[in-house]
């Protein structure tokens, strides 16, 4: 997949602890755990083994490409949807990547050169940063064969701006754009009405839809981009035009897409089973595959996302040779990983995740929405006593968003430590007390005696979430606190999130724009993204952080950012809208059989890797 700007997005996909109930797994070979760990602790780089030695991160064959195979991969649950702007799940953007195109594409080295996509370059920028222009490439079709034109371009921007879609995540990363001019079938031009120092990065980076496809009736053709954006479409002529095709976006394109990509689903009725796969098929007629200057396209015939709704039965696949590459859980990977056979089938990648761990605590519910019971909260979470029973260390506490790695994180915050007292101290201050001597805590909220009692929500399948939630609740338990635990499918759980109807839930974050560039926390923290189905699903309100994320977006002195975003983190440092856990490090088993695998910053990209046609499995 290329490394292009991602939105974050849900994490579906964490890790599972408990041991396989299957035979050992060791062999007869020394405990090779104090050399691996040894290994990891020399660096916090990426880190390739073979076997329990050193690998090289980067392939050094000379060997030419070959095509053919397949590449199957675990998924944990079915893709939220299948439309690239109102999905906002990690399952969902794994699949989209290989469909989809933007203008530009991010190298995936340091430091990250944005070149030309469907683009033919970088774009020509005012003197004043308010217009972009870009010219297209004259030979990129979609899937069907048909072209893509400027006139996409406006309409994806269009379908991106307009209220009446479901995809308020997306939104908020384009709400610098004034206006769309098409000046002629391979130009298009974006007027901004602020400076945003990430525009470049976003304009070039959303993907294209093809607008015959994603509107066949000409619904939005006569409305103008720049009604949608300041919303006088709503009282406008074409008020209808617009409200039934958000209905018909929303609605019909769930278990439907198109793109430019190199891959597309060949069938729907037998490639996309619910609850077993999801398989994207090489396009034999794909626009891109012998133009010079662009990055590698794919040579696998097909690729496959196997669901798989528990991470035990997954490793057993893997194991089993119905699985390529798998992200192991911590236990897998210290426990069951070093027998002779895995390692002469298996390479391992090791690499610290982009994203973060967190309990989110629902900021407008009664009990929560005191600062000091969520800070209480944090201290009666043992962050670092998961980190080393369940993640057997690997894995670092973070105290804020900003991924640890870049200039942006507050390295001067002071861990909140894992201390009952702390929390019973804050607790008292809030009000809380066992007014009735039933071992509950209790407090008078709204004229309403109110017992400290909550439900914790986790998706089932996860059985790290669920441990998590598990253990806060023993904790909580010998200080007076009722914590129920419930496990819930994904699509529910997914469902009662965006509804905001929880009071605790643990997820994780990926995406946004991970160490490469500049974070922009808009989308997770701003007010504004607490209303409809917006990523503040926390409903976290604070006015200060409000100014200081929408300055910082017009801000182009990195200094100055670094400061604010200091400050940012001190504020959600004191307020504790999530407890905020750890950001992870991966282990990723893929089998020896592909060739021209390199790992990089962002990750291992597929799309470079191949098979020789005497190791071939698939036909």
């Amino acid at each position: 997949m290329l490394n292009r700007p991602k939105i974050y997005g849900w994490v579906g996909l964490i890790f599972v602890l408990p041991l396989l109930a299957c035979g050992d797994d060791s062999g007869s070979m020394d405990d090779p755990w104090p050399e691996v760990q040894k290994v990891l602790a020399e660096t916090k780089d990426i880190v390739v083994l073979d076997g329990i030695k050193k690998g090289t991160v980067k392939y050094t064959g000379m060997e030419e490409a070959d095509y053919g195979d397949w590449l199957v991969q675990h998924t944990l649950s079915d893709p939220e949807n299948f439309n690239p702007y109102t999905s906002s799940d990690v399952g969902a953007t794994a699949i989209h990547n290989f469909v989809f195109e933007s203008l530009l594409y991010s190298e995936n080295d340091p430091p990250y050169t944005q070149k030309g996509y469907i683009a033919i370059g970088y774009p020509t920028i005012s003197d004043d940063k308010l217009t972009y222009t870009f010219t297209l490439r004259e030979n990129v079709k979609f899937a069907d064969g048909q072209p893509l034109t400027a006139a996409d371009v406006l309409f994806s921007m269009k379908v991106i701006q307009c209220s009446a879609v479901m995809a308020p995540h997306l939104r908020n990363y384009y709400s610098a754009v004034a206006d769309v001019k098409q000046n002629g079938d391979y130009e298009v031009s974006f007027a901004c009405k602020e400076p945003y120092f990430l525009n470049d990065l976003f304009l070039g980076g959303f993907q294209i839809l093809p607008n015959h496809f994603y509107d066949p009736d000409g619904l939005i053709d006569p409305v103008p981009i720049s009604s949608l954006i300041d919303g006088s479409w709503e009282k406008g002529r074409h008020a209808d035009r617009v409200i039934r095709f958000g209905e018909q976006f929303n609605q019909n394109f769930n278990r439907n897409m198109m793109g430019s990509g190199p891959y597309m689903v060949n069938d729907w009725d037998n490639d996309v089973v619910t609850g077993q796969k999801v398989v994207v098929t090489r396009n034999e007629r794909y626009w891109g595959k012998d133009v010079a200057g662009l990055p590698s396209t794919g040579y696998v015939d097909k690729i496959v996302f196997k669901i798989i709704n528990n991470q035990d039965a997954a490793f057993i696949e893997l194991t089993n040779g119905n699985l390529d590459v798998h992200s192991m859980k911590p236990l897998e990977f210290k426990e069951k990983s070093w027998s002779p056979d895995f390692m002469n089938r298996f390479m391992k990648g090791i690499q610290y995740a982009g994203g973060y761990t967190y309990i989110g605590w629902n900021n407008a519910h009664p009990i929560f929405k005191d600062k000091r019971v969520r800070r209480a909260m944090t201290h009666f979470t043992d962050r670092e006593g998961l980190v080393q029973n369940l993640l057997f260390g690997l894995a670092e506490t973070v105290e804020g968003p900003i991924h640890k790695f870049r200039p942006e994180y507050n390295h001067d915050l002071a861990a909140y430590d894992f201390n009952t007292e702390k929390g019973l101290a804050l607790l008292e201050e809030a009000g809380w007390a066992d007014t009735d001597n039933d071992g509950l805590l209790d407090k008078d909220i709204d004229g309403v005696k109110t017992p400290f009692r909550f439900e914790f929500l986790v998706n089932s399948g996860n059985q790290l979430r669920k441990d998590i939630a598990l253990t806060l609740q023993s904790a909580l338990e010998d200080v007076g606190i009722d914590c129920q635990v419930r496990e819930l499918d994904w699509s529910i759980f997914l469902g009662r999130v965006k509804d905001k109807d929880f009071a605790a839930v643990t997820l994780g974050w990926s995406g946004g724009t991970g160490v490469a560039f500049p974070p922009d926390s808009y989308q997770i923290w701003h007010s504004s993204q607490a209303e409809d189905n917006g990523s503040n699903f926390v409903s976290f309100k604070n006015e200060e952080v409000d100014n200081i994320l929408t300055v910082y977006r017009q801000e182009f002195d990195q200094d100055k950012r670094i400061e604010m975003y200091r400050r940012f983190q001190e504020i959600l440092h004191e307020e504790q809208p999530y407890t905020f856990l750890w950001k992870q490090r991966v282990a990723t088993a893929y089998s020896r059989r592909y060739q021209g695998v390199n790992w990089y910053p962002g990750g291992p990209v597929t799309q470079d890797w191949w098979v020789e046609p005497t190791d071939q499995v698939y036909q």
